[in-house]
């Protein structure tokens, strides 16, 4: 009897829409559907029932999904009622953070909320030295009377942070022990993050204990509705964890859709040949965007709202900008768009529900968008009523509608023109170097102005960009990421000490990804340190050589001063440099899909137009050919202006630039000079 077929779905849960992505033997398939914020496992399930209406019943489902639950979960502080146990004397630690400043001059600036209250906030007669040893034991005693106070304080989750554990973690142990006894659910922070600076580890574990309950009652719903279906959670590291993994450390996924985005982005370009890429991610609710250089980046500082998370997340800038967002007009007078969306409920005033203008009802009111083939003709968009409320919102600023929409673009394309700055420019990149790869539901929209005012000449705009972070869910692999604090001179770093470091590491991602079902042949381990400059408080990653010698040190010290050199502008190889941190990636190699590539391209006729409509560009109203994304092939090209739609996006073409289609079946924009 022949084995089920396995159909991988990809599930990409965003504020507006719900992105889905089915691969199976007949290829890809995709659906959009908008999301129900009170429920997104219900917008997930419908889409998931679509696209398997027409599937066999004995079919082998497997499902990655890219999950907003934490996220939102912190942001509007809706999370567990939390308890923080920690060493006598540093209760304060949360609320007293850093002496960081974001806004300098503001004399008014209010001190973020911790996500744990005062009340709740107990702490234990215990102390371990930074080099572990203990100064004061843990009482059994003090710990049980404890506990029962939290048990009388309805506690959902207790977070357990005590000074130095990532070099002595048995008094974690032992109270994470007691209180899992007593009925509590437990983060720890020499499990979440073994590194020392007290303040980021014990607010990366406050934040995985604030949203683990809620996340695992989440997942655990969505998994007794898919059944026997493997259930895989994307993280922000760009890899993928087991459903169950996710529930108990629930910090991981955090901003995990953008990740899956940057993971299919990359492959795309590739397979168009570019290896260098700015990738420009337009949902409804935000924009992400990050930079490629050959390799994807990664970062550790980052942060959800104003709470540091300090984990490996993939380096990745956010703004409100998206479809969604909503136009106003301030206190000056000045007209404004975002960060506030409308998001899915009530949605953009096209939507029939919403009230307020958006970027999506400016595309509309300049004829940018099929008001009759949204989302593939599933959503009809009301011409009427948006221009009724523009006429209105344009009076009060004195400007024609036409006007109106216009700036709204410019000012939602200004505040993404900022943030590509921030992850190129800022960090000694020059924007022109690169290509602009654009995807999300409006990111088609907005791509060629965007890489018009950066000088970029050349954009991508992937054949199922508006679903392809759901295709990136498809594409990751499965990685953890582990870590031990080093702290030592770089005069007296060993190869012995390194090896000792790493051996417990190495031994622990093996068995984890064994776990996962991953064969040694499947799994990668790669090394890095992070090293700075003896007196400096940040560091640098440098990836570690095969063989750990003494020449590899050598090597390794070198490596620092060059990507010092490169991140900086200066090195100084004279100067005494300081291991940090040991860090090591596991990665267990998944199934890809096959992504279908042209073996020759040869030029072919462009069709005639599905439709033609007038649009307003600059300030001049153009006849504007329209066509249907399914009825271009490989070797097809045209020029601005045109108007290429798909069931999932909509993408312009502006006067001045030209396109086809390329051997990857990606769209091909080309600045020919002149503004956009």
């Amino acid at each position: 009897m022949p084995a089920a077929e396995t159909i991988r779905i990809g599930v990409d849960s965003g504020g507006t829409f719900t992105d889905l992505l089915c691969l199976d033997s007949r290829g890809l398939r995709v659906h959009k559907l908008r999301s129900v914020p009170s429920d997104p496992s219900s917008a997930i399930l419908a889409g998931i029932r679509a696209l398997l209406e027409t599937e066999p019943s004995d079919v082998s489902l497997e499902v990655t999904h890219g999950s907003t639950v934490a996220t939102n979960a912190v942001l509007e502080r809706k999370g567990a009622r939390l308890a923080l146990i920690t060493t006598a004397g540093f209760e304060d630690v949360l609320r007293i953070g850093r002496q960081t400043r974001p806004e300098l001059y503001n004399f008014m600036v209010r001190c973020p909320e911790p996500l744990v209250s005062p009340e709740l906030t107990l702490g234990l007669h215990e102390r371990i030295a930074a080099d572990g040893s203990v100064l004061t034991p843990l009482d059994p005693a003090e710990l049980t009377t404890l506990i029962e106070k939290l048990s009388k304080q309805n506690v959902d989750s207790v977070a357990v942070c005590f000074l130095h554990s990532y070099a002595f973690p048995q008094h974690e142990q032992q109270a994470a022990v007691a209180l899992l006894t007593a009925g509590f659910r437990v983060s720890t922070s020499h499990e979440v993050l073994p590194e020392y600076r007290e303040y980021e580890r014990w607010a990366t574990t406050a934040v995985n204990a604030y949203v683990a309950p809620l996340m695992a009652r989440y997942l655990g719903r969505l998994q007794t509705e898919l059944g026997a279906a493997s259930l895989r959670i994307m993280q922000s590291n760009g890899g993928s964890i087991s459903a169950a993994r996710a529930a108990t450390e629930a910090v991981q996924t955090i901003l995990s859709g953008p990740a899956a985005g940057v993971i299919g982005a990359q492959a795309l370009g590739t397979l168009s040949g570019h290896s260098r890429l700015i990738t420009f991610d337009m949902g409804g609710t935000s924009t992400d965007v990050s930079l490629v250089d050959g390799v994807i980046a990664t970062t550790s500082e980052s942060l959800v709202g104003d709470l540091p998370v300090r984990l490996p997340v993939l380096d990745i800038h956010t703004v409100g900008a998206g479809g969604g967002s909503i136009a106003w007009i301030d206190a000056a007078g000045g007209l404004r768009v975002g960060p506030r969306s409308a998001g899915a409920d009530p949605g953009p005033v096209c939507f029939g529900i919403g009230t307020e203008l958006t970027v999506t009802d400016a595309h509309l009111l300049l004829g940018r968008l099929d008001s009759s083939y949204f989302l593939g003709g599933r959503l009809t968009l009301d011409l009427a009523r948006t221009q009724t409320v523009a006429v209105a919102f344009a009076k009060k600023l004195g400007l024609t509608v036409s006007t109106l929409a216009e700036g709204i673009l410019r000012i939602a394309n200004a505040n993404m023109e900022r943030a590509v700055r921030v992850v190129s420019v800022q960090r000694g990149f020059n924007p022109r170097d690169f290509a602009l790869l654009a995807f999300g539901g409006a990111g088609g929209l907005h791509a060629c102005d965007l890489a018009a005012a950066l000088d970029i000449s050349t954009v991508l705009i992937p054949e199922h960009s508006g679903v392809l972070s759901a295709l990136g869910m498809l594409l990751a692999d499965v990685a953890k990421d582990y870590s031990a604090s080093v702290l030592r001179p770089g005069v007296k770093l060993t190869a012995s000490d390194l090896q000792s470091k790493l051996a417990p590491l190495t031994t622990q991602a093996q068995h984890d990804l064994a776990a996962e079902g991953f064969a040694p042949t499947d799994i990668t381990l790669t090394a890095a340190l992070a090293m700075r400059y003896q007196g400096q408080a940040f560091e640098i990653d440098v990836p570690l050589r095969a063989t750990l010698d003494e020449d590899s040190l050598t090597a390794l010290d070198a490596d620092f001063h060059q990507r010092h050199a490169k991140l900086y502008g200066y090195s100084n190889p004279h100067r005494a440099t300081e291991a940090v941190q040991l860090r090591l990636r596991a990665t267990g190699r998944t199934a890809k899909p096959s992504l279908p590539v042209a073996t020759k391209l040869e030029q072919q006729k462009l069709p005639t137009p599905d439709a033609t409509r007038e649009t307003i560009f600059a300030g001049t109203t153009l006849v504007t050919p329209i066509f249907h994304r399914s009825r271009l092939s490989p070797g097809m090209d045209g020029n601005g202006p045109a108007i290429i739609v798909t069931g999932e996006s909509t993408n312009v073409i502006p006067p001045n630039w030209s396109w086809c289609i390329d051997s990857a079946g990606t769209l091909v924009a080309s600045n020919k000079g002149g503004a956009a």
